[in-house]
């Protein structure tokens, strides 16, 4: 276990923030980054689902099907929801060593804090039916809690057996918990900490990836109506997310990527309220743009843009004024049943 310093505090993006007073472990803002670029990804798949009703299997009325949701499905789908969870259960393992230092009983803070996401995303269940939010509470209560307790040679292996069986049964929300172990098992091993040190590994798993995606996304387009095209389907997703993920970091290391950061962090870092807004924007922008029980997928691509794009412009201006977003903020105040401040000390 790396345990947080007592002077140090977790966001809900997972990354680690030091006190104003102090400089102990800085956050990672490429975790901040990942996680907007999975949000990115997310939201692709999310408007469809939300709006749009003709699916893939239906097909255009002419017969075939629709390119853009081709693309879709071998591009996006499956594909950043593996990356959003393993951070989960990073900001989980980050959260809980913050508690230990502030509490006697960090466990229960932890599970007041899953038992509030829980609620969250009930609601947000109402308007987005299968949403994120409600399983992650759920596997959080019974999988990363449980596992808080076991060594980290334990967690490691025990992810790898849930992620494997997953996949043997097809996938899905079933492969929650174990993203949710090894990204657990990635902060007990220190490797969120030692990440900027690992740009070689990093560079090895990223070509290993993204030459392995390749033919697995062959087999589960040549398998997509076969039975066993859901676990094909799983297991390319999860290789392209590594790709995707390690692709990313090898970037945020360049010139390039430090502007890249500057768009994806602030979209991390108040993850929660863009979700949920982003569900609200695009139910709200559906009907008004004639998307309902439509097939316009590029009228729904450049929505889900001018959402992103509007949502990392508010990220920004709000996080230059206050240390967590809206959402993230009740969140907080709930998780340690305390109001706390918000706004950001000006000079």
């Amino acid at each position: 276990m790396i345990p947080t310093p007592a002077h140090a505090s977790t966001t809900e993006s997972g990354a680690v923030v030091p006190d104003s007073d102090t400089g102990a472990r800085r956050r990672v803002v490429a975790l901040d980054a990942l996680r907007g670029f999975a949000l990115c990804g997310i939201l692709l798949v999310n408007i469809p689902w939300q709006i749009i009703t003709i699916s893939m299997e239906q097909g255009p009325p002419s017969g075939g099907r629709y390119f853009a949701v081709e693309v879709l499905e071998y591009l996006v789908h499956g594909r950043f929801f593996p990356i959003f969870s393993f951070l989960f259960g990073v900001s989980f393992a980050l959260f809980l060593d913050t508690a230990a230092a502030r509490s006697r009983h960090p466990r229960l803070v932890l599970l007041r804090r899953l038992v509030v996401l829980g609620a969250l995303g009930v609601a947000h269940q109402q308007l987005h039916p299968g949403e994120a939010l409600l399983p992650y509470a759920i596997f959080g209560v019974l999988v990363l809690l449980p596992a808080s307790w076991l060594p980290r040679w334990i967690v490691l292996p025990a992810g790898v057996v849930a992620l494997a069986g997953a996949i043997l049964v097809g996938g899905g929300l079933l492969l929650i918990p174990g993203l949710f172990l090894l990204g657990l098992a990635a902060v007990r091993f220190g490797v969120i900490d030692t990440l900027s040190r690992r740009r070689k590994q990093i560079a090895v798993l990223f070509a290993v990836s993204a030459a392995a995606a390749v033919p697995a996304t062959v087999w589960q387009a040549a398998t997509w109506t076969d039975p066993s095209g859901e676990r094909a389907a799983a297991i390319a997703g999860l290789i392209a997310a590594v790709a995707y993920s390690t692709g990313l970091l090898l970037i945020l290391g360049t010139r390039f990527g430090a502007v890249l950061a500057r768009f994806l962090a602030p979209l991390g870092r108040m993850a929660l309220t863009n979700y949920v807004t982003a569900t609200l924007i695009a139910i709200a922008a559906g009907p008004l743009l004639g998307l309902d029980n439509s097939a316009h997928y590029g009228r729904m691509i450049v929505l889900a843009v001018l959402i992103l794009a509007a949502q990392a412009l508010f990220s920004r201006h709000w996080l230059a004024r206050h240390q967590y977003g809206p959402l993230e903020w009740v969140w907080r105040c709930l998780t340690w049943w305390t109001r706390t401040g918000n706004r950001r000390l000006t000079a």
